[in-house]
């Protein structure tokens, strides 16, 4: 059953969220949905479960999904492809309308359930299942201005161009926001016409069924969109299948290396949103208090467990000591605990081993000289029932260098390494010293310094004087090992539809034969 503490901030009316919480989906409750309806894989001899990360209790236990089972949800959204891309694009953008009413309906069921499978607190999975709807509602809103272009030709010829769906297109999601990224991923594809199977992440496999029967209630065709679930070996059925048209991915740059040569048989477009080791520029006259409040977000949202986190924290050398002081003392009065309560601010990591990896970087880093400002140990809640979570302090660490491993490589966690400049020029070149280019930050009251600087950053997010925010209408993705394309905005629709050009001769054809 639920703790007293957890019935008092979620109502009685989310039985959904407490049939998952208590571990009553299991084998009897299939995780698979595919033709407007869970159902049990046909074939799959891998096995997963799902843990409640502030727990460590399992909360569903179920199948890896099959090559045929794969071709099975593929084949069901062929089908529903074939109704959904003769509609209007108004039409579609209807029904994502609806879907988007009913996921704010839906609003505290959805979050709690985010929260239960993936150990963000409510608070942050709130804002997520926000952001959620309001994509959809902004690709409601582009689905019926999708046109081509016209073109006069001479002697009353004349060509136009068609943007047209490509057909059934694979979303593999990640762990860290599994609702948001379906619907950043599902949004402009059913859009554009497409219908999308979708594989989330075997670690948190539950919210991405809300949205299946979400799209089903608000009145998509049956299997438009499918959810299969599996880890690699499910995915790789999914990228090589003959019938997907592409495939988008958001996780590990090793995983998004494979996905890329898996698409490039079939030569399939793909978009890749993978790891980052994000720099944050914090330049002597910034206001102090935004560039605190900016590093705290760009470093402990979702326990740090966030792609474009500015993880390299740049100080220059002249507030260094004060900016160090107030990070310090504000890192060590979050609130960590039970992510289900409203005053929480860190829940836990993922699971034990990704907890473990985490606390290795710090130990790591200890070897080579970094200095452990706060936090970086291994948490234990007073709560009894929290005993088996995966729980750390948020870490400050400092005395760094752009040699050590827990600088260079992505620890997808709360750990905030601190490394000071002297001038614009060498912090440029230093944040640019990197293989990855997600994101990046500056924070100055220098106008022009703050736009040379974002121009001069090698990312594809850049936040002046602000970090980690994420509207829809922008576009999301990086540069190098980043990834390529773009989730979010206007640019997506390119991503996920195909131009055609028709040539119309309204004259008689001149022919050299």
């Amino acid at each position: 059953m639920l703790s007293l503490a957890i019935l008092r901030i979620i109502p009685i009316r989310l039985a959904a969220a407490m049939s998952y919480s208590t571990g009553a989906f299991s084998n009897s409750q299939p995780l698979n949905y595919r033709g407007g309806a869970r159902v049990q894989p046909i074939d799959g001899n891998e096995k997963e479960e799902a843990r409640e990360p502030s727990t460590g209790r399992v909360i569903a236990n179920f199948p890896c999904s099959g090559e045929k089972e794969v071709d099975l949800a593929i084949q069901s959204a062929k089908g529903a492809f074939k109704i959904w891309s003769q509609k209007s694009g108004t039409e579609r953008g209807r029904v994502l309308l609806e879907a988007a009413r009913i996921i704010r309906e839906r609003l505290e069921e959805i979050a709690s359930l985010e929260t239960i499978n993936n150990g963000k607190s409510i608070f942050e999975a709130r804002v997520d299942v926000e952001i959620s709807w309001q994509c959809l509602e902004y690709y409601a809103g582009l689905a019926g201005a999708m046109a081509g272009q016209h073109v006069q030709l001479p002697g009353g010829s004349f060509a136009y161009s068609r943007r047209e769906p490509l057909g059934v297109c694979v979303g593999i999601g990640a762990w860290n926001y599994p609702f948001q990224i379906a619907c950043w991923k599902s949004g402009p594809a059913l859009a554009c016409g497409n219908a999308m199977v979708f594989k989330p992440s075997p670690f948190t496999p539950l919210t991405v069924l809300l949205l299946a029967e979400i799209f089903a209630e608000a009145g998509v065709p049956p299997g438009l969109f499918n959810v299969v679930q599996g880890g690699a070996s499910t995915g790789e059925f999914m990228c090589k299948h003959p019938d997907v048209a592409k495939v988008s991915f958001t996780g590990s740059v090793p995983t998004g290396s494979k996905i890329m040569a898996l698409a490039a048989e079939g030569i399939k477009p793909i978009t890749l949103e993978l790891g980052g080791k994000s720099p944050l520029i914090i330049f002597s006259d910034c206001v102090m208090e935004n560039a605190v409040k900016g590093a705290m977000m760009a470093n402990f949202l979702t326990q740090g467990e966030v792609c474009c986190n500015g993880t390299r924290v740049f100080v220059q050398k002249e507030i260094v000591d004060k900016f160090t002081e107030e990070v310090v003392k504000r890192t060590k009065k979050i609130k960590i605990g039970d992510p289900l309560l409203e005053d929480t601010r860190m829940g836990p990591l993922i699971n034990q081993p990704h907890l473990e990896k985490v606390l290795g970087y710090i130990k790591k880093g200890k070897e080579e000289g970094v200095k452990v400002l706060c936090g970086g140990e291994p948490y234990l809640p007073d709560d009894p029932k929290l005993k088996g979570g995966y729980y750390m302090t948020p870490c400050v660490l400092g005395n760094c260098r752009d040699d050590m491993t827990c600088v260079k490589e992505e620890i997808f966690g709360p750990v905030m390494s601190i490394l000071t400049f002297d001038t614009e020029e060498e912090a440029m070149e230093r944040a640019n010293n990197t293989i990855f280019g997600l994101a990046g930050g500056v924070f100055t009251r220098d106008i022009q310094r703050a736009h040379r600087v974002a121009a001069g950053l090698q990312v594809g997010v850049c936040y002046i004087n602000n970090y980690n925010t994420s509207p829809v209408e922008l576009p999301f993705g990086g540069y190098k090992k980043s990834g390529f394309g773009r989730e979010n905005g206007q640019v997506a629709i390119e991503y996920y539809s195909q131009l055609k050009t028709v040539c119309v001769e309204m004259g008689d054809v001149e022919s050299a034969f």
